[in-house]
């Protein structure tokens, strides 16, 4: 626009401006309102399309001579129909999602299409009821549900509980309602993408975490606002450095993190010990609750651990974390024994008469 123009175009009066917000918000909702209108029936549609794949299958011989070829078939004359959409393998899903969702569990109006391919890849009912519930309360996009399955988020919040809060995870997901609810072991930080030839340095580690923010809160989960790095505290003209601060909306409390390259030594301990004892004096305002700490190692020793915080704060925890990915079968395996173990205890107390 020439210097002429400008001068000749006459000024915009605010209550245009208002119109071009109210007609801006009006169709943001409307539009949002459509495609979770869409996501519903097509979810739905995809659904009975299933329920018919699954009681044709099951009329008997007659229907037999179609056998594996079925879905095949039946592809290539719907691509034919109706175009997109009947690839084998998408049928291949709508058929699971009615044979995992019967009508007593249809699935969720609230997730996608495409989050329950991802869920449906699940054998395990009670790992995919996890990622479904968890899914729902975060509000995971798809790509985030991908990397916490990847990262066996499940599997790791399973392996501390017993048979109860083993099941509570699976139909209700993760619920945070104290300190200890925000645990997970271990931690991992796949995402920094740090080759395993690479020696890192802890002031290397925190700045990459804070780099990619974004996956890091998703591992730590939800309802954390992250407050700042390198945060410091003064004791009587001495200076201290919290590596990374963050405020927890729901449990309405500070979460300290320090990053440890090597195996926790107990100094290290007290050392939290004194951060948590200063932000609950000088940095809580009316309202918040006590601070927790969180000691993030490599290794950890925990003969060490117990004894270094005996008689300490119980809002003080040592956790480890993983720069790759955990071996997926042997967090189930152990999640396995924990769930024998757990069904032999019951088994004893009946016997018992407990």
């Amino acid at each position: 626009m020439t210097q002429l123009s400008m001068l000749n175009t006459p000024s915009v009066p605010p209550e245009y401006q208002n119109l071009l917000v109210q007609i801006s918000d009006v169709y943001k909702a409307g539009t949002g309102r459509a495609a979770q209108s869409v996501n519903i029936e097509l979810v739905d549609t995809y659904w009975q399309i299933g329920r018919h794949i699954v009681e044709f299958e099951q009329q008997g011989e007659t229907r037999a001579e179609y056998g594996t070829a079925l879905l095949k078939k039946l592809s290539r004359d719907l691509t034919l129909r109706h175009g997109k959409g009947f690839s084998r393998s998408n049928l291949v899903y709508m058929r699971l999602l009615y044979q995992r969702y019967p009508i007593s569990q249809k699935p969720s109006h609230q997730l996608s299409w495409s989050h329950y391919v991802e869920l449906l890849k699940l054998d395990d009912e009670l790992e995919r009821g996890f990622y479904e519930q968890q899914s729902i309360v975060e509000r995971w996009s798809v790509p985030e549900l991908k990397r916490q399955k990847a990262s066996s988020l499940f599997l790791r919040l399973a392996a501390g509980k017993d048979k109860a809060g083993i099941l509570q995870l699976a139909r209700q997901g993760q619920i945070v309602e104290q300190a200890s609810d925000l645990l997970r072991e271990p931690y991992i930080f796949e995402f920094l993408k740090i080759p395993e030839s690479h020696q890192i340095a802890e002031t290397e580690l925190e700045s990459l975490l804070c780099d990619h923010l974004q996956p890091f809160l998703l591992e730590l989960g939800k309802g954390f606002t992250f407050v700042g790095r390198q945060y410091r505290i003064t004791v009587n003209n001495s200076h201290y450095r919290v590596d990374l601060v963050f405020y927890h909306r729901f449990l309405r409390c500070f979460v300290l993190i320090d990053l440890k390259l090597d195996e926790v030594k107990h100094h290290d301990i007290g050392q939290m010990n004194l951060y948590l004892g200063y932000f609950a004096a000088e940095e809580n305002i009316e309202g918040d609750n006590p601070p927790i700490g969180i000691i993030l190692s490599r290794q950890k020793d925990k003969l060490l651990v117990e004894y270094a915080t005996y008689g300490m704060n119980s809002q003080l925890f040592v956790q480890k974390y993983q720069l790759y990915l955990p071996e997926r079968e042997e967090l189930r395996r152990e999640l396995n024994m924990a769930l024998q173990q757990a069904e032999m205890n019951e088994e004893l107390r009946m016997e018992n008469g407990e």
